[in-house]
């Protein structure tokens, strides 16, 4: 083709070529094979979860009974046959209206106390044009299931089911989603419809009310004074004579003036009264899964008293350790203590762990983390033994109050010195409370002295 400015332009063009009858059935059959693959896989799928094992068992007996009775013409065969065929035919109509529902789960609290029950409700309406027939809803808690019977719903009808959920241990509960069950008087056919709202319930430690932890300690707003002499600080303790390297703005002048000499002033140091618990979460170190509630009962209530009287503190426990790293791997977990409740919270939590830092060495990093502590609590089981508890004290500093709170059981409640250390044998939880009118005041005396 050529242009009106004299140029040539070429232009192409491919037809392709028409298929061949070979190629066209080819593609048709992958097709079918695909769409009948993808059918089938729903089928089964289906099947799966609507047939029960006596769906199946009445399947195969009207399978058999018409078999037998056709090729051997057995009337007793085909009876039995058809009867199981009528069977699940009538279970049908059972399995429809699951999704005719709208579920919502009411719960007053999301914080029990461990052997506490909780009462709710379930609001349950036919939001579907059509009235549903009886059926089942469950309610998974934890690991159990609360069975709730709906009744016949008329379109646009709801009813409120109340809903009980027994005493429970401590932990962090998932309960729900609920699940509509939809199944025939036979239990034959079955179908589930699930809706997506979970709650959360913080299950937390039944704690004590323990005497102030500020029991046998000075209370200051700003801080508290300790027998260590330092150069500056806020409580005065003497003058002594300068020395090369005090600070000049540390100079008593009138002492100065006095004696004739360079006098400076000399201070206690001042701390803040800063509290741990260190609960251990070895296994081994508890006798029964009891004993281990009841060390985390002791610690939260040490905890939750020491947040109350607005002193600072840190909750520490070990971690899980892979055994493959057990020696060569440190690491310990430090609860937030911002309010009872938050620290409650991460109480919940924990559990006992199989492989984790014997005692000891959580007190070490505990320590390496904040050595500034005045008093500490090391919360344990009855398998603990007194050179564990003795190598746990030393990781604090002499200036240290240690109290072992040891959890057994089987014994009677006392405290008694383990050297430096102070030990309170806790058999139940209302034993604690006057254990610690006499374990920290015995503990803060031992420093100071």
């Amino acid at each position: 083709m050529t242009a009106p400015d004299g140029t040539t332009t070429r232009r192409t063009q491919v037809t392709a070529r028409q298929r061949s009858w070979l190629v066209r059935a080819v593609v048709s059959a992958l097709e079918a094979a695909r769409i009948t693959r993808s059918a089938t896989s729903t089928a089964a799928n289906w099947l799966s979860q609507t047939v029960t094992a006596a769906g199946w068992l009445v399947v195969a007996l009207a399978t058999l009974g018409l078999a037998l009775g056709w090729i051997f013409g057995w009337v007793e065969a085909l009876v039995a046959g058809f009867a199981s065929v009528a069977l699940l035919i009538m279970s049908i109509p059972f399995l429809f209206g699951a999704r005719g529902y709208d579920v919502s789960v009411h719960l007053p609290h999301e914080r029990v106390v461990a052997g506490d029950p909780l009462d709710g409700q379930i609001v349950i309406r036919n939001i579907g044009t059509r009235t549903t027939l009886p059926g089942r809803l469950d309610l998974p808690v934890g690991h159990g299931l609360v069975e709730l019977g709906v009744p016949l719903l008329r379109p646009g009808h709801e009813v409120a089911q109340p809903v009980s959920i027994p005493a429970m241990r401590r932990g962090v509960i998932t309960v729900g989603p609920p699940t509509a069950v939809r199944t025939d008087p036979v239990a034959l056919l079955r179908r589930e419809h699930e809706w997506d709202e979970r709650h959360e319930i913080y299950v937390h430690p039944r704690t004590a009310l323990v005497p102030g932890t500020s029991a046998g300690m000075i209370r200051d707003l700003e801080g508290n004074p300790s027998r260590r002499i330092v150069d500056a600080d806020m409580s005065f303790h003497a003058i002594r004579e300068y020395v090369p390297g005090d600070a000049r703005r540390q100079i008593h002048w009138k002492s100065t003036a006095k004696t004739g000499r360079l006098m400076v002033r000399q201070f206690e140091e001042t701390r803040r009264s800063k509290l741990a618990v260190i609960l251990s979460l070895a296994e081994a170190e508890y006798a029964t899964d009891d004993e281990f509630e009841l060390a985390v009962s002791a610690a939260a209530s040490l905890a939750v008293q020491a947040v109350r009287d607005a002193r600072e503190i840190d909750v520490v426990t070990g971690t899980d350790i892979p055994r493959v790293v057990r020696g060569r791997m440190r690491s310990i977990e430090v609860l937030q203590a911002g309010t009872p409740r938050g620290l409650l919270d991460g109480f919940s939590r924990l559990n006992a762990l199989e492989s984790t830092m014997p005692l000891p060495e959580v007190c070490r990093l505990a320590v390496e983390a904040s050595d500034t502590l005045s008093l500490a609590f090391v919360v344990c089981g009855s398998q603990t033994t007194p050179r564990g508890l003795r190598q746990a004290a030393l990781a604090f500093s002499p200036a240290t109050a240690v109290v072992a709170v040891v959890c057994d059981e089987k014994a009677h409640p006392r405290t008694q010195p383990l050297g430096a250390l102070t030990v309170m044998t806790v058999g139940l939880l209302d034993d604690l409370p006057a254990l610690m009118l006499r374990g920290t005041q015995t503990a803060v005396a031992g420093v100071d002295g």
